[in-house]
């Protein structure tokens, strides 16, 4: 295993990420300037299409990463049963889940039911169907609704941060189902489907449109909230989270609920588009 892949097991992954929520919320000009412009400038990043255009109108680094976009930067796919894209950056993998198992990459694949942490929950997908979209430092931070759909729970799991860049995914075995995540649970016009919003490195704060902040703070076991009573309902293409800084995104369809297209790793998407079609 490579030196810098054998680093991920060693770093205080919860204690760097602190760190950098700290650093990201600072408003001294100078920082958050400086950070700012060194990731726009290191990846090129379009902020043409964003409300906020120049790097030194944004309050803090954070408010930069979590950025909106303009009205008409993104539109939904015009099918009605198009499954859309939850959120921009490209294709990890995508694809059927066979006899319970996802593939995170060539030779490296976990169970649903890790990844949802409950067998019981894990069972209306055995033979479903999953994205994994990789969100970089470049891409736009939100994640939206991939179909109509009523929030029944969520589901915070503790774990590790491993970075989600390509080279750790494809070398650390089940590194979706260790890291720290937000199971997202909903119920659709045809069955249940997940959103995961799985943390990383540096970049493990995830925020929600019904609750606000859910992580931090980092969970010391499986927490379930139920929300059936609360009939939260979102329409495909809401926005639905958001990464404060950046990570992955995991959507999973029972077979009842429709199925992904054939859809390529290091395949660019962008929010909205489609990535599936709903039965």
């Amino acid at each position: 295993m490579k030196p810098a892949i054998l680093l991920q097991y060693a770093l205080p992954h919860r204690l760097l990420s602190r760190l950098v929520y700290w650093a990201t919320r600072r408003t001294w000009r100078p920082w958050k300037n400086f950070l700012i412009g060194q990731i726009v400038r290191r990846y090129q990043v379009d902020l043409s299409e964003a409300q906020v255009t120049e790097p030194s109108g944004f309050e803090h680094f954070n408010a930069f990463f979590t950025r909106a976009l303009k009205p008409a930067a993104r539109s939904a796919d015009p099918a009605a049963d198009a499954v859309l894209c939850p959120a921009d950056g490209k294709i990890s993998q995508a694809g059927a889940i066979r006899a319970g198992r996802i593939i995170q990459a060539k030779g490296q694949d976990y169970t649903v039911a890790e990844l949802l942490a409950s067998d019981e929950d894990a069972t209306a997908y055995t033979d479903g169907s999953f994205v994994t979209v990789y969100l970089s430092p470049r891409d736009y931070h939100r994640a939206h609704m991939p179909l109509d759909g009523v929030l029944q729970s969520t589901v915070h799991v503790p774990g590790r941060l491993f970075s989600v860049a390509p080279a750790p995914v494809a070398a650390i075995p089940r590194l979706f189902a260790r890291n720290e995540r937000l199971i997202c649970h909903f119920q659709g016009e045809h069955g249940p489907f997940v959103v995961v919003m799985v943390g990383a490195m540096l970049v493990s704060s995830v925020s929600t449109v019904w609750s606000g902040l859910e992580i931090p703070p980092y969970a010391r076991r499986v927490t379930r909230r139920d929300w059936r009573d609360r009939a939260i309902r979102l329409e495909r293409f809401a926005e639905m989270a958001r990464f404060n800084m950046g990570s992955t995104v995991i959507v999973l369809l029972p077979p009842a609920a429709g199925e992904m297209d054939a859809l390529a790793p290091e395949q660019p998407v962008k929010v909205g588009q489609r990535i599936g079609r709903q039965r």
